[in-house]
């Protein structure tokens, strides 16, 4: 679940207003690297706080897994304490993952984009870790609403604009692990393909 996302320069203008500036050189380098689709294993925006401001920085998508090349790209908000390899993350490092939109496949492989009608950016809940000298993110689910549920049964945990600052900053994020996000618009008609060829 949430397993491609899409960022575009538009994006970073809203970025820049929430966290009050980015980086020259951050900013070239992220728009050079950090444009279109997004995949586990990428580089990507994601907001962090010090604990008084808020910041933009780039990391890769996913925790590696122990053994071979696989990554975990996403943790369940309800089972996320619990879990060793995400609690300590969630508690003490916490992230906003800014995206355009994301996709999602139906059972029959149709791809399917979900987006705000009247919102640039979607902010989608996660955390992060240090790997081998980089800070690497995963994006928390929860269980789909309404508006996700003909295609699939989980989906990223969107906040509202106005939250970001108090689940990067808060410390009652227990209270967002069972926050029901609001609807999203659906399309089809966006470089619809098959997940898998015929």
């Amino acid at each position: 679940m949430c397993g491609r996302y899409y960022a575009d320069s538009e994006m970073f203008n809203e970025i820049e207003e929430l966290v009050g500036h980015i980086d020259v050189t951050l900013r070239a380098n992220m728009q050079n690297r950090c444009y279109g689709d997004i995949h586990p294993n990428d580089m990507a925006p994601v907001i962090i706080s010090d604990g008084r401001n808020l910041s933009c920085q780039q990391q890769k998508w996913g925790f590696p897994m122990a053994k071979g090349s696989q990554i975990i790209f996403n943790a369940r908000s309800e089972s996320v304490l619990m879990k060793p390899m995400f609690r300590e993350s969630i508690l003490y490092r916490r992230a906003v993952i800014p995206a355009v939109w994301f996709y999602e496949w139906n059972k029959n492989k149709e791809k399917n984009v979900f987006y705000r009608k009247e919102q640039t950016v979607l902010y989608m809940a996660g955390c992060f870790a240090r790997y081998q000298n980089e800070n690497r993110f995963v994006i928390l689910t929860t269980e789909a609403n309404e508006s996700m549920w003909p295609v699939h049964d989980r989906m990223p945990l969107i906040l509202e604009k106005e939250e970001v600052e108090d689940w990067l900053q808060g410390s009652k994020t227990e209270q967002f692990f069972n926050k029901k996000p609001g609807l999203l618009a659906r399309r089809t008609d966006y470089e619809q393909m098959k997940l898998f060829p015929e």
